[in-house]
């Protein structure tokens, strides 16, 4: 059964809470205007540029287990595993990641 947002009407996963068309909460709130805790699509994009080989975006969008893992494999890897971070961060940049660890939608 599918679940759509009660802000926009667009479709969206039964677990989620923010609509991520809109970023209405689904209690009725409308969160892109109201959290001032909602992160920086810049900000997490281009820390996932320039830091994303030490998670540091992960870190900032909530996702520590993530960011430790890519610390890892960036050290076992010599620095190699620091693209993992690179393209999360265009990821982030382009809106294919848009929430973060809460599933509260990323501000422009």
């Amino acid at each position: 059964m599918a679940k759509y947002c009660i802000n926009c009407g667009s479709e969206m996963e039964d677990a989620q809470k923010f609509c991520p068309s809109c970023g209405a909460n689904q209690d009725g709130t409308n969160m892109q205007s109201t959290n001032s805790e909602a992160k920086s699509k810049m900000a997490a994009g281009l820390l996932g540029l320039f830091l994303g080989a030490w998670g540091i975006h992960n870190f900032y969008l909530g996702n520590t287990g993530r960011g430790v893992a890519q610390i890892i494999v960036t050290l076992v890897t010599c620095g190699i595993g620091g693209l993992w971070g690179f393209i999360e961060g265009i990821m982030i940049l382009t809106g294919s990641i848009s929430t973060d660890a809460n599933g509260v939608p990323l501000k422009d």
